[in-house]
């Protein structure tokens, strides 16, 4: 499967963002789909992950939770970020990934994820 993130941008702490991952594929709702970040610098961490299969099971890293809502459209081929009161700690270059059912036991291990997408950049000014 091919993945392609858009949605980034610069903004402004206390705003929102909505990423995108297109991703190519007939069987694109079976797999678990994720969202992980880079920061400058920094090695890349795990932001949260969903199951498929129809089950949308979700699962957040602490520094996310009650801000960002991951979601899919298995009709559209698509997951989503939502990004609400954003930090300058959240700019990163945010990556979506596809894995198989790995993923769900281990989430936030990339290795799980055998198919990423180019990255798209986030970037919150104080």
């Amino acid at each position: 499967v091919q993945l392609q993130a858009s949605g980034g941008g610069l903004v402004q702490a206390g705003d929102s963002l909505r990423l995108s991952c297109a991703a190519s594929g007939r069987i694109f709702s079976t797999y678990v789909m994720g969202w992980f970040r880079q920061a400058p610098g920094k090695q890349r961490t795990f932001v949260v992950r969903i199951s498929g299969g129809g089950g949308d099971i979700t699962y957040y890293a602490d520094s996310v939770k009650g801000r960002f809502t991951i979601s899919r459209d298995n009709a559209e081929n698509t997951v989503y970020l939502q990004m609400n009161s954003l930090k300058p700690e959240d700019t990163a270059i945010y990556y979506c990934a596809a894995g198989d059912i790995q993923a769900i036991l281990a989430p936030a291990d990339s290795r799980k994820y055998g198919f990423w997408g180019q990255g798209t950049l986030v970037t919150i000014s104080s």
